[in-house]
C-alpha cells in the first residue's frame, strides 16, 4: 500500500488517472470534513450510562478525520512533487495515514462486537457495558494503531511491514461476518431488545460488512497480489475506493439515531414478511 503516492508516470493515460483521483479526493473532503465534524458533535451528545455505543462510532470518526486531514496534504504534496521538503512531509503523511486506516478497521470491529452483544447477550452486556470500559479499548486501539505507527518510522515502507498491514485488514472479515451471522440467529430469542432496536443493529452489522468488503476488501487483495500492485489504475481505483469509507462511516451516524431510519427498516422488513407470506401461500 506504500506505492500510491510514489509513482512516475509512463504514460498520459496514468496522469489522467492520477487527475481523476486527486479531483474525487477534493470532492470527499469538502463533504466528508464538515459532516464528520458535525456528526461527532452530535453524537457526543448521546453518550450515557446506558449508551455507550456512541463512543466507537466517535473514535472511528475521529480516526477519519485524522485520514482527512492526510489526504489535504497528499493533495499539497502532489502539487509541489519537485520540492524535497514535500516528499519527506508526505512520507510521513502516509505512515499516519495508514495508522489511522487501521484504526478505523479495529474501531469497525469493536462497533460490531458490541451491536453483537446487545442482542447475543443482552442480560449480561446490560451489567458489563460501561463508558470506562468502552473508552478503555478505545485507547487499546489507538495504542495498537501508534505501535504501528512507530514501526513505519524505524522500518519504513516495505514488503514486510506492507504485508503486516494487509495480513491485519483479513483479519476482521470472518469476525464480522460472524457477528452478523449469529446476530440474525439470536434475534428470534432475544426478547429484552425493541424491535426498532433489533432493526437499527442489524442495519449497522450490515452496514459495516458492506464498507469493509467494498471498500477495503479490493484494495488488500490488490496489495497481496504483487503482480497487480503497480497497474496504475487498479492501484487508483482501490485507493479511491478506499478514500471513500470515511463518508460512508456517516451513515453509521444515522443508525444511532431514533427516527426516520426507524421507518425506513421497519417498511424494508414489513416488505419482505409480505414476501414470505405471498410465497407459502403459493406453495
Amino acid at each position: 500500500m506504500s506505492d500510491d503516492y510514489n509513482r512516475t508516470f509512463n504514460n498520459k493515460d496514468d496522469e489522467k488517472a492520477e487527475l481523476i483521483t486527486q479531483v474525487v479526493t477534493y470532492i470527499i473532503i469538502s463533504i466528508g470534513l464538515p459532516l464528520t465534524l458535525v456528526a461527532i458533535y452530535a453524537l457526543y451528545s448521546l453518550v450515557g450510562k446506558d449508551n455507550v455505543a456512541p463512543i466507537y462510532v466517535i473514535n472511528l470518526l475521529i480516526s477519519d478525520l485524522v485520514e482527512f486531514c492526510c489526504m489535504i496534504g497528499f493533495v499539497v504534496s502532489q502539487n509541489n512533487t519537485k520540492q524535497q521538503r514535500y516528499k519527506n512531509k508526505e512520507t510521513i503523511l502516509k505512515m499516519i495515514y495508514y495508522s489511522s486506516l487501521m484504526a478505523s478497521v479495529c474501531f469497525m470491529v469493536c462497533i460490531a462486537l458490541e451491536r453483537y452483544l446487545v442482542i447475543a447477550c443482552p442480560l449480561w452486556y446490560r451489567f458489563r457495558r460501561t463508558i470506562k470500559i468502552s473508552v478503555g479499548v478505545c485507547v487499546l486501539v489507538w495504542i495498537l494503531s501508534l505501535v504501528y505507527l512507530v514501526t513505519l518510522v524505524f522500518c519504513g515502507f516495505s514488503e514486510v511491514t506492507g504485508t503486516i498491514l494487509a495480513t491485519f485488514f483479513l483479519l476482521p472479515l470472518p469476525l464480522l461476518i460472524f457477528f452478523l451471522v449469529r446476530t440474525l440467529k439470536a434475534l428470534s430469542a432475544s426478547i429484552s431488545v425493541p424491535a426498532d432496536e433489533k432493526r437499527r443493529i442489524v442495519g449497522m452489522l450490515v452496514l459495516v460488512l458492506l464498507i469493509y468488503m467494498l471498500l477495503f476488501l479490493p484494495r488488500i487483495i490488490l496489495f497481496l497480489k504483487e503482480g497487480n500492485r503497480y497497474d496504475i489504475t487498479l492501484t487508483d481505483l482501490s485507493s479511491v475506493f478506499v478514500r471513500l469509507s470515511p463518508l460512508a462511516d456517516l451513515v453509521l451516524y444515522v443508525f444511532m439515531r431514533k427516527g426516520a431510519i426507524d421507518k425506513l427498516l421497519a417498511s424494508v422488513c414489513c416488505c419482505r414478511m409480505d414476501n414470505n407470506d405471498v410465497s407459502g401461500s403459493t406453495v
